[in-house]
């Protein structure tokens, strides 16, 4: 599968994605360190892509939505985008909401990251 074609079925199967270097468990870069923790902190399970683990990701993620930098967040297939704004979102309790809305369209069976 083209890597195009496998972030665009990333981003359509997982109602809320962050591609991030490192893990949310185990993050390895401050920007994503910080938006992984904004979602977390919304309560709701979350898929995320390691762009280091997969370097056809980390070298095309930003031709896919026009977006250069990482960590890149989606809700419901939508690029949210990076860290600031996922903060901004945050402080003003709107992430909150999104993710809460985009949590009732997750799938029944339990997954842990997309890749």
């Amino acid at each position: 599968m083209d890597v195009l074609e496998r972030i665009k079925q990333q981003v359509e199967s997982n109602p809320i994605i962050i591609y991030m270097k490192g893990t949310p468990q185990f993050p390895q870069c401050g920007f994503s360190s910080r938006a992984a923790a904004a979602l977390q902190d919304c309560g709701e399970k979350f898929a995320y892509v390691n762009v280091l683990a997969d370097p056809e990701i980390f070298e095309n993620l930003p031709r896919f939505a026009d977006w250069p930098t990482f960590p890149q967040v989606y809700i419901n297939g939508e690029l949210v985008g990076g860290c600031d704004i996922t903060l901004e979102l945050h402080a003003s309790g709107e992430l909150q909401k999104m993710v809460k809305e985009a949590a009732k369209h997750w799938p029944s069976a339990e997954e842990e990251g997309a890749g």
